[in-house]
């Protein structure tokens, strides 16, 4: 038998993709709307594209949490951003 305790921290796919990008699809399901087919195919391209790049779903997410927040950070003030220190 192939099953093995190694195997349960595989992600759980569905056909090509993280399973977990078919959640928009559940979207679809809830609200069937053209608009809404898109913006699901639209979801799922894009974290095809970023498994392609060899980022998991976890790790896209992170990178466009980053990105959207970018290098400066609100909810600190000037003073209290941190600065590279080099104690080498």
């Amino acid at each position: 038998m192939d099953i093995h305790w190694r195997n349960t921290q595989k992600p759980a796919r569905f056909f090509i993709l993280d399973a977990r990008a078919f959640l928009a699809f559940l979207l679809f399901l809830v609200h069937m709307r053209l608009w809404t087919l898109y913006v699901v195919i639209a979801v799922m391209f894009f974290f095809w594209l970023m498994e392609r790049f060899g980022l998991t779903f976890e790790a896209s997410l992170r990178a466009v949490r980053s990105w959207f927040l970018g290098q400066n950070r609100p909810a600190n003030s000037r003073r209290a951003r941190r600065r590279w220190i080099d104690f080498g």
